[in-house]
This record gives structure tokens, C-alpha cells and sequence, in this order.
């Protein structure tokens, strides 16, 4: 869920976190590994497939000689991290090579993906410039990682995210607001603290869910069989998580299209300010009640 960019040589849609806007994205592998989750549609349409190394040094030569001064890359699709240790290898010493000043190179990443790597192996990626990896959690609650189809449990996704930050990798975790619907948002809300209580992640992000056409959620929802919360309610889920977060030093942003509140705090300093506006919010008479209010016309 979050922005195409562009669009590739095979017209595939390229996605990339919000805060990749000025990284170079190099498109090293074909959509996405699993591609099952029941609200993502980011590459429904793109059936998946990783480039091999002659093809990724080819896009990387052809890019260095555009703009030797290039710091940040961003690889993509989606789970990059999936590949093997030395496929990840080769291709960081390549842009080490081709790319003079870079600094830093960032990627999608799952609970799966990270612990299927040693420390060692992980100390090691990051000696060589990996330095972001982009988790979603989705959700902290069970049963609702369940309902959605995600891949892989809250524990793993835990483990995932300690590990990478004691092999002084950046984790940036990524929740949904509303994913747990109108039967599970209080269940989604505390065990969502929870989750990130113990993963302690330098940067945060919450996004609203968002029907998607061609996605199995976007015809329960279309259906009636996920009442969608309102507007007021995704307020109130964010302010219960809010609430209950004891971070120590996370960066916490919703300032993606789909949030009915942009946020932009720095927890624990925050806190307390953070609350006292989704208070003002709640009680201002503003937000929409009986239904989920404008949704964004673009993810």
C-alpha cells in the first residue's frame, strides 16, 4: 500500500515507501514472492520473477553512467530480502562499485526473509550499505494475520525485527488502521502495541486500509462481509495504540494518503502531545461516524 512511481520496461507497476521519493529504484526482481495477502494489490497483476545477476549488473552499469553521485538506492519489487545471502552479496558489491557515493541501500523485507539469515550474514549486508529494511507488520493480532492471509506470525515478525536492529540495521514497521475490522479492532489495537512494544522499530508507520479493486478484501468489503470502520473509529484505534506504545526512540509517521490524521512525533518525547490532538480530533465533531469517510484515489 504504498506509491506507484513508474512504470517498468514490461509495464509492470513499481512501488515504493513514501520515503524512498529520492532514491534511485532499481527494479532487481519482478513483483512479489508470495502475492497472497487478501488486501494487497500492489502486484496482483505481475507474475513474479527474479532477475539474474547478468541482468541486474546490466541495469546497474546503464545506471551509473547517468549519475555517478547517486547515495541512495531503493531495490525492488517486493521482499528483496528473500533472496540469498550471496545473491545479496554480489549485488551490493556491485553498486559499491558502479556507484561511488552511495551511502545506503534499502528494501522490502518480511519476518521470513530476516531470520532466514545468520547474524553474521546480516552484520555482514550491513558492512556492505543495506541500512533500511521495510516490514509489514500489519497487525499484531493473530487472528486477524490469519483472516488477511499474511505469510508469517507476529512472533517471527518480533524475532525479525530485533535481530536486524541488534545487527544495527534500520527497521522501518509499517500497521494498519481498520484491518481488523469492526468485530476485531480492539484485539487488533492492544496486541498491535504489543508487537511493537517488543520490537522496539526506529521508524514507524501506520496507514489506513484501503479497499483495493481486485483483491479478495475489496469484495468482502463490497459484499458486506467486512464492515469497514468509520472515520471516528480509525481515529480512536490509533489513539488506543498510541496509548499503549512504550517506545523508547522511533520515529512514528501516518502521513500517507490514507490517513485521516497526518502524523508526524517522535516517541516517547511526543507522546503526550500526540494523544491530547487525537483527543481534540475525536471530540471536535469533525470526523464522520457512520462511515469511513473519502478514501484516497491513489495508494
Amino acid at each position: 500500500m504504498f506509491f506507484i512511481i513508474m512504470q517498468s520496461l514490461l509495464n509492470n507497476p513499481l512501488f515504493r515507501p513514501p520515503a524512498e521519493a529520492d532514491s534511485l529504484i532499481l527494479q532487481i526482481d519482478e513483483g512479489c514472492p508470495y502475492n497472497r495477502c487478501t488486501f494487497c494489490g500492489m502486484y496482483r497483476e505481475t507474475h513474479f520473477r527474479k532477475k539474474s545477476f547478468e541482468e541486474i549488473r546490466m541495469i546497474i552499469e546503464q545506471e551509473s553512467v547517468y549519475d555517478q553521485g547517486v547515495k541512495r538506492v531503493f531495490l525492488a519489487d517486493g521482499d528483496v530480502m528473500r533472496r540469498s545471502y550471496e545473491d545479496l552479496q554480489l549485488i551490493l558489491v556491485e553498486l559499491a562499485q558502479h556507484l561511488p557515493m552511495l551511502a545506503r541501500v534499502n528494501v522490502y523485507a518480511t519476518g521470513n526473509s530476516i531470520i532466514a539469515k545468520t547474524d553474521a550474514q546480516l552484520r555482514s549486508l550491513r558492512s556492505l550499505k543495506l541500512s533500511t529494511l521495510y516490514m509489514g507488520l500489519e497487525s499484531g493480532d493473530e487472528a486477524t494475520l490469519r483472516n488477511i492471509e499474511k505469510a508469517e506470525t507476529v512472533k517471527v515478525m518480533i524475532e525479525a525485527c530485533r535481530r536486524a536492529q541488534e545487527c544495527r540495521l534500520k527497521m522501518s514497521v509499517m500497521f494498519l488502521l481498520g484491518i481488523g475490522g469492526v468485530t476485531r479492532w480492539q484485539n487488533h489495537a492492544d496486541a498491535t502495541a504489543f508487537a511493537l512494544n517488543n520490537m522496539q522499530p526506529r521508524l514507524l508507520s501506520a496507514l489506513r486500509f484501503v479497499p483495493v479493486p481486485g483483491t479478495e478484501l475489496f469484495e468482502d468489503v463490497k459484499a458486506g462481509r467486512f464492515p469497514q470502520l468509520t472515520e471516528y473509529d480509525i481515529v480512536q484505534e490509533l489513539r488506543t495504540i498510541v496509548s499503549l506504545l512504550d517506545l523508547n526512540n522511533t520515529v512514528f509517521r501516518a502521513n500517507h494518503a490514507s490517513n485521516v490524521v497526518p502524523i508526524e512525533a517522535r516517541l516517547p518525547r511526543d507522546k503526550s502531545k500526540l494523544l491530547a490532538n487525537l483527543d481534540e480530533m475525536m471530540a471536535s465533531g469533525a470526523l464522520d461516524r457512520y462511515s469511513p469517510g473519502a478514501m484516497p484515489l491513489w495508494l
